[in-house]
């Protein structure tokens, strides 16, 4: 499939500048381009490549000269990065599945597909699971008994979605993701030693206390809204007596993990290594940092960010930006943090300054 450079001026909003007939079928770095592809040099630290390739055209930074880089086009976005989201989009070739239902896929009788679905190799629907009209399900996917998938969905190899499982449209789930496995979710029979250590802070003592563990079995399932991403293995908790709930627009990356009775919030953004104990509640438009903890049973408000390997430990108000461990603000993390590095000089001043005062004290 290839687009010219006006048409895809057109999808992105972007201004044509040059010959806007020239057909490119990819996208690619400048130094590697050829003469089919759309060289991507977005930012003036690029200029000195794009004559390293030999693309005809690129995106461009606003005010950039594009003859003088030997182009015979260029599209110039307000912002190109979010222009790269529909670039990307038109381009892609995705991972090719073939349409249909693959003969060594087993498709329960009882299960409905919709219009245009395609079920890939070894996949596996259970009884009464219903499938929306478009959807792609990759080879070696599950999907559970009475699970409901909404309209073009994608799942990539070897996604996992247990049964009762609610998901809306336009999902996307990347290999190897699961949803609803049980939650984590055991007890003791006596106060266990988590608990007094918690309760106590680490000052009781927990050596005579044994440690056999119940199993709290999982019995709801989980629901997820519209326009919904999950990350390769990230992995969604069934609830325990109430579903876990995922908002709409949602999207996690790789190796998050999402515990039982969560509840996230529209539009927020989960990057790699999180984990979110359970029965937490994510407002909306949160941005969680790679592996950012957060403890069981607090709550984040909307529009809250936190920085890398944050660790939430307590309930933290609407469009605060957190760092550290325990989190707190983060010019505050900052300013602590700079306070931790000066006390090995403040150290040796208050040495040198105990000398002056002992030799003081013996010469009077």
């Amino acid at each position: 499939m290839t687009y010219t450079i006006a048409e895809i001026a057109k999808a992105i909003g972007a201004d044509v500048l040059g010959d806007g007939a020239i057909r490119v079928s990819n996208v690619c770095d400048p130094v590697n381009a050829g003469p089919d592809d759309i060289a991507l040099a977005m930012d003036p630290k690029y200029a000195e490549l794009i004559s390293q390739g030999r693309a005809r055209a690129a995106i461009l930074w606003p005010g950039a000269d594009y003859k003088s880089y030997g182009l015979a086009a260029a599209l110039v976005a307000p912002r190109p990065r979010y222009a790269m989201a529909t670039l990307s989009a038109l381009v892609d070739k995705g991972q090719r599945f073939a349409e249909g239902v693959h003969p060594s896929a087993v498709v329960d009788p009882t299960a409905q597909l919709g219009v245009g679905v395609s079920i890939g190799p070894l996949s596996v629907i259970a009884p009464h699971a219903v499938i929306g009209a478009g959807s792609v399900i990759g080879p070696q996917c599950y999907i559970g008994f009475g699970t409901r998938i909404g309209a073009n969905a994608y799942l990539r190899e070897g996604v996992k979605i247990g049964a009762d499982v609610v998901i809306g449209d336009r999902f996307i789930a990347q290999p190897g993701a699961t949803v609803g496995a049980d939650g984590f979710s055991f007890v003791t029979k006596e106060v266990s030693a988590v608990e007094v250590a918690r309760d106590s802070l680490g000052k009781d003592d927990i050596s005579a206390r044994g440690q056999s563990w119940a199993r709290i079995h999982s019995l709801a399932g989980v629901i997820i809204g519209d326009n919904v991403e999950l990350g390769a293995h990230c992995c969604v908790d069934r609830g325990s007596v109430k579903p876990t709930q995922i908002g709409n627009g949602v999207k996690t990356d790789n190796l998050s993990q999402i515990g039982h009775n969560v509840v996230i919030g529209n539009d927020c953004l989960i990057c790699a290594q999180v984990g979110i104990a359970g029965s937490a509640v994510i407002g909306n438009n949160v941005v969680l940092g790679g592996q950012t903890g957060v403890s069981d049973n607090i709550t984040i408000g909307d529009n809250v960010i936190t920085g890398g390997a944050t660790k939430v430990l307590s309930n933290v108000p609407s469009g605060r930006i957190m760092l550290g461990y325990p989190a707190m603000k983060m010019d505050s993390h900052i300013e602590t943090y700079k306070a931790l590095r000066r006390l090995p000089r403040l150290m040796q001043t208050v040495a040198e300054m105990k000398k002056v005062v002992f030799k003081t004290d013996q010469n009077t």
